[in-house]
């Protein structure tokens, strides 16, 4: 089909109207049940993906503080160049989240691995070293979720081939997230 802003925003929305309400709740619920439980949420992606793991952390680390006054214990892996070119370069590029995954995660906390494809190599060791490490994993997946769907505890599955498609409706789960957790008590902060 020939790109047309008129397409893409028809399919966008077709795409977010087709995806199941009760998994988009439970994904957010596993969040919410990890602040609850005062354990870390990690999170990691490449590229796009890169950005918006870390832009989930941003977010929800910022506003969940000015509503609540609580605590946000939010990590995300793809903001430490350092760390991710030590690995990248001391052992292999498949390591750069599974090793600070084993040198932070504990038992109970989160790792939010965010993938249009469910199939990068990073991501699946990842996933891996998480549930080694006593952790449960959200996938924030697009395609068809890919090798990673079946490994996680929860999936926010974008249920389309179009990268850009599932890049942003996977900022929107971010979105989502902090209208949640946040649960109107912004308005009266700020």
């Amino acid at each position: 089909m020939r790109f047309t802003l008129k397409n893409y925003v028809e399919e966008h929305a077709a795409v977010f109207r087709s995806m199941d309400l009760s998994a988009m709740e439970a994904a957010i619920d596993i969040v919410v049940a990890t602040i609850n439980a005062d354990k870390k949420i990690i999170t990691c992606g490449n590229g796009g993906s890169a950005s918006t793991a870390s832009h989930y952390i941003t977010d929800w680390n910022k506003m969940y503080n000015l509503a609540t006054g609580r605590k946000f214990r939010g990590i995300s892996l793809t903001d430490n160049v350092g760390l991710i070119t030590a690995f990248g370069n001391d052992t292999h590029y498949d390591e750069v989240f599974s090793g600070q995954i084993a040198a932070l995660m504990d038992e109970g906390d989160l790792l939010v691995a965010v993938s249009g494809s469910g199939n990068s190599p990073n991501i699946i060791r990842a996933i891996s070293e998480a549930r080694n490490s006593g952790g449960n994993v959200l996938g924030i997946l697009g395609y068809d979720g890919g090798k990673a769907m079946p490994l996680c505890d929860e999936v926010f599955h974008t249920p389309s081939w179009d990268m850009q498609i599932c890049e942003d409706i996977h900022l929107s789960f971010g979105h989502l997230v902090m209208k949640t957790i946040c649960a109107g008590e912004i308005k009266a902060r700020l």
